[in-house]
């Protein structure tokens, strides 16, 4: 499963690259007893949030940017078991990875689950047989990136700009098959979580107008730049991790949630269950949580987005950034990633390689 950022699970660390870290991280002298290690996501790699836990600890956290659950868990396999403490993961994979004994049972008294809101929360996807093994940290949205300066919020938030031709070239796509063709679902009143075959016909059609109106598909990095230099209005599957960083060098972009509803993804961290550190793990995962924590992870330099914690410490302009007071109604009509059966999700990935041919 990919995060918003794009992390594909086809692009594997070398295995070369995957031994020496694994060695390197066998190698860490014995005296080091306050240090973790943390399988992560880019946005936990910035020196202002691991700081924050270290000043309050004394732990140091050794992080490992990695790209795709496919990717992590072909790390894992070269790695011995304890030479990871944590865990930050897609939230629809972490079911799979429970299932493989990879993560460690938490304690719900353990965090602020209370301050979470209950559609963050997720028992479905962070709980197995009742248990509890990640806790969501951070959220956002695959919805509607876009320049103000060339179109106005009214038509942003109007999921038929998508396919209305009076925007011929002047639209990017975010090259993932998932969020795109679950908005398009949302869009045609259909629930992307119960979708069949049977629906992909009727999301062809307007995904056929989406690309005749798109002048490129492609990654974050290319999308991204093509609205900041103003080659594009729009980014159909763009949201505040593609410009909510961008703010201050570009006020002139900004992202909704368009008002059918929308994708959400969300992030989730957990302690391995062969951690040798548990203790210290388990202290990374609350600071996480913490106020001063989801702060500083909801503006890191990799990419903006919402904290899971309500309380999170966030200053009235970065909460602007975020519509943080539009966030009750977004949630209330946004869907997580769907984890599709292994046959549906080829045929959505079919349906996907169609539309970037056409």
């Amino acid at each position: 499963m990919n995060h918003p950022i794009r992390r594909p699970v086809h692009l594997p660390l070398s295995l070369a690259l995957s031994l020496m870290f694994a060695v390197a991280v066998a190698a860490t002298p014995a005296h080091a007893a306050e240090t973790i290690n943390a399988l992560v996501w880019c946005d936990h790699t910035d020196d202002a949030f691991l700081k924050g836990f270290t000043s309050k600890t004394g732990i140091k956290v050794n992080v490992k940017d990695y790209e795709g659950t496919g990717t992590a868990l072909a790390l894992l396999e070269q790695s011995k078991p304890g030479d990871w403490d944590v865990f930050v993961i897609d939230s629809t994979d972490v079911r799979r990875v429970v299932e493989r004994g990879l993560l460690a049972e938490l304690n719900p008294k353990d965090f602020p689950l209370a301050d979470i809101p209950e559609a963050v929360r997720l028992p479905d996807y962070h709980n197995v047989k009742g248990k509890m093994y990640a806790v969501p940290e951070k959220y956002g949205y695959n919805a509607i990136a876009f320049d103000k300066s060339k179109i106005g919020i009214d038509k942003a938030r109007d999921i038929s700009t998508l396919w209305n031709p009076a925007y011929k070239g002047k639209i990017a796509v975010y090259d993932y098959y998932l969020p795109v063709i679950g908005q398009v679902a949302v869009a045609l009143g259909k629930n992307p979580q119960t979708l069949t075959e049977a629906d992909l016909p009727a999301i062809e059609e307007k995904l056929k107008l989406m690309r005749a109106n798109a002048a490129l598909i492609g990654d974050v990095t290319t999308s991204q730049t093509a609205l900041a230099t103003g080659k594009v209005a729009l980014i159909a599957g763009g949201g505040e991790y593609s410009v909510a960083g961008l703010a201050k060098d570009k006020p002139n972009l900004d992202w909704v949630l368009p008002d059918v509803g929308g994708i959400r993804w969300q992030q989730a961290i957990g302690v391995f269950a062969a951690s040798k550190k548990p203790k210290a793990a388990t202290s990374f995962v609350q600071y996480v949580l913490s106020p001063e924590g989801q702060a500083k992870l909801a503006t890191s330099s990799c990419y903006w987005g919402m904290p899971a914690n309500s309380k999170a410490a966030l200053t009235p302009a970065q909460k602007k950034v975020l519509r943080w007071d539009e966030q009750p109604k977004f949630l209330a009509k946004s869907f997580p990633y769907p984890s599709p059966s292994e046959a549906f999700d080829k045929a959505m990935q079919d349906l996907w390689a169609k539309t970037l041919q056409k």
